[in-house]
């Protein structure tokens, strides 16, 4: 019988640099550019994207939902230093608003609430190794920002059910969201019930108090301002 011999791989010790190796001056890098993030104002909510890894189940299955939300429950107000303010779960992808004291304070608890959901993902998958990919996000500075970032996430579903020629029944309210802890709806709307653990902070900048309902309270039969709400990944 013939051998394969393809299963040995052979590696060469160091001998020194190879011509032409090392990085091309002005040539392109393979993957994002990891630019440093802009220094953060406290008063300013932040809606941040966080995109999955192919491999990831379904987000808004039943089993990954829930164990989302106990994550979200549990990391979601760290007092002072970050709080987990709204969310909107996607097949594929995170929306959250988050307030945080400065831009440290902001990397750290997403990187700790992105740990929480990464362990309780990999748990139900019964694998190991890396979940999310790296976020995205956007400072919201002024009310209408605030208003079209509120408005985007809660309805993001709505904009995907349109994309792809199926659109939802008038008056839809995405349960993978954290709508029911809202309190800024134009209609009446059901609470969490009372044993529920919250799964978001409550807010503390004025932007996403009171600021935002300058230009009114939100309607359920609303549709995203794309063009002014998007973070860097819809």
């Amino acid at each position: 019988m013939a051998r394969n011999r393809q299963g040995e791989l052979r590696f060469k010790s160091w001998g020194g640099q190879r011509a032409h190796s090392g990085r091309k001056p002005g040539g392109a890098r393979i993957g994002a550019l990891h630019r440093a993030r802009p220094e953060h104002k406290d008063r300013h909510p932040v809606l941040a994207s966080w995109s999955l890894l192919p491999h990831v189940w379904n987000l808004r299955a039943g089993r990954t939902f829930r164990v989302i939300r106990r994550a979200f429950a549990a990391g979601c107000d760290r007092g002072d230093a970050f709080r987990l303010v709204h969310f909107s779960v996607q097949g594929n992808h995170l929306h959250l608003l988050v307030e945080a004291r400065d831009k440290r304070a902001l990397a750290n608890g997403l990187r700790a609430l992105g740990i929480r959901i990464a362990r309780a993902l990999n748990a139900v998958m019964a694998r190991r190794g890396q979940v999310l990919a790296r976020y995205h996000a956007r400072a919201l500075a002024s009310p209408r920002e605030v208003r079209d970032g509120l408005v985007y996430l809660f309805h993001n579903e709505k904009k995907h059910a349109l994309q792809y020629g199926k659109p939802l029944p008038r008056g839809y309210v995405d349960p993978c969201t954290s709508a029911a802890w809202f309190h800024g709806w134009k209609e009446k709307s059901a609470p969490p019930p009372p044993s529920a653990p919250a799964e978001v902070a409550a807010a503390r900048t004025w932007l996403l108090v009171a600021g935002w309902r300058r230009h009114g309270l939100i309607s359920i039969h609303e549709m995203p301002r794309v063009g002014r709400a998007r973070a860097a990944h819809a």
